[in-house]
């Protein structure tokens, strides 16, 4: 397996100056955060951005660095507090405990990455080979990972304040689009290659590339709007249960689901809560931040169905995958023709449940429990969202969660059966 770093004699640096970036990043992702908004947990399922920060730092202290035998970690007690779910690397905080933690502090876990990266460059400056090369990819990609939930978290985390605090100011410009008519992309079905290959970077989950028999669909050229789904509110989503799974019904009831997580009706309409503060819900952009069960409720009321993941990648793989690197923070509304908005917009809900792929093998080592062990319960989500970080997501990428959880950035395109 090949994973990226450069030509002969240029490996060293290229790292570095990977490492450096992708580091760099996470950090300028708290800039403007005080201690207090770093420190605090806003439910189970999310973690403190001290947590990120540290979580991602451990990584790779505890999956590289401390390989060496003769290794002393920065400090024995982190890996306690910082670890997260690998059992093969004992006791750990659980994760509704996180906020609990008030030490070390902010300071002391900026010091703590300041220490694993200078440690850092120096096993880059000695080369690395083999599955050390994939583990140090494998940790600048799970720092991506982490950036966004950094994000996700903080959002709701703001979104509990009655103060609306803003994290980052919206940039100008952006205007809404016009809801225009739904279009859609036949696909002729047929036998179809999913899965990453063995050239370049990819989580074992997305391993190995295999065929699948698809019969013909039909795909949306857009994500489902907001203005679509206020027609879907209009006519009483929310109360029908004949379109909504068991599960999905008893969720609705529990939880008193009247719209979109983050959505709040006014006098003036219904707006949301955003990383840049309040907004109004702009009809032509993404719907955001559903459930899966809102998703399946959704397309059941619209006639159609959501796309197996296979569907979805046979269709992203003649799409672009460059994704926006912009300061905007929100999904945006279509441009251009279909089908559009395949990746870095919302996480796509897909029919597929997170499953192995036949002969699927986890990676070898501690690194095995990093996808292997979730498969089950959860729901392929496909495509990336406006605060994936730009180059992380691909066609064969498989994120996924359970079908519950509303407070990432998900949102859903209509697939529908055609007459083969």
């Amino acid at each position: 397996m090949t994973v990226p770093g450069g030509g002969p004699g240029g490996e060293g640096a290229v790292r570095k100056a990977r490492y450096g970036a992708v580091r760099a990043r996470t950090e300028a992702l708290v800039e403007g955060l005080g201690p207090e908004d770093a420190q605090a947990q806003s439910m189970p399922e999310a973690s403190p951005a001290k947590w990120h920060l540290a979580h991602t730092t451990w990584f790779f202290e505890t999956l590289l660095l401390a390989r060496r035998p003769d290794y002393r970690p920065v400090d024995p007690r982190y890996g306690r507090v910082f670890n997260s779910y690998y059992e093969a690397l004992g006791e750990r905080v659980g994760r509704h405990e996180r906020g609990l933690m008030t030490r070390p502090t902010l300071a002391e876990v900026l010091e703590y990455r300041r220490a694993v990266d200078a440690r850092m460059a120096r096993l880059l400056e000695d080369g690395l080979e083999g599955p050390k090369a994939y583990l140090f990819e494998l940790g600048l990609q799970h720092e991506e990972q982490h950036q966004e939930l950094l994000l996700t978290d903080l959002l709701h985390l703001f979104s509990r304040s009655p103060l609306e605090p803003v994290y980052r100011p919206a940039p100008e410009g952006a205007a809404d689009a016009s809801c225009e008519a739904e279009s859609w992309t036949r696909f002729e079905g047929g036998l179809a290659t999913i899965g990453a290959g063995p050239e370049g970077f990819a989580f074992d989950c997305e391993r190995p590339a295999h065929q699948v028999m698809l019969r013909p669909f039909e795909l949306a050229g857009r994500l489902v709007t907001n203005g679509q789904w206020l027609a879907f509110m209009a006519d009483d989503g929310y109360r029908r249960p004949e379109l909504w799974l068991s599960d999905g019904w008893a969720a609705v009831q529990a939880g008193d689901w009247r719209a979109p997580l983050y959505w709040r009706e006014t006098e003036d309409g219904w707006s949301t809560f955003t990383l840049h503060g309040t907004r109004r819900v702009e009809p032509g952009a993404p719907v955001c931040h559903v459930s899966w069960y809102e998703a399946d409720a959704y397309a059941r009321w619209a006639g159609a169905r959501l796309p197996t993941e296979a569907e979805w990648e046979q269709a992203a793989a003649a799409a672009p995958t460059a994704v926006r690197d912009d300061d905007w923070l929100v999904p945006r509304p279509a441009a251009g023709s279909g089908p559009a908005q395949m990746f870095g917009e919302v996480w796509q809900w897909t029919a597929s449940p997170f499953t192995p792929y036949p002969g699927f093998r986890p990676t070898s080592g501690t690194a095995g429990e990093y996808n292997g062990k979730f498969m089950a319960n959860q729901i392929v989500l496909r495509g990336g969202s406006a605060v994936t970080p730009p180059g992380h997501s691909r066609p064969s990428y498989r994120n996924f969660f359970h079908p519950h959880h509303r407070w990432q950035f998900t949102g859903l395109r209509l697939a529908r059966d055609v007459a083969s």
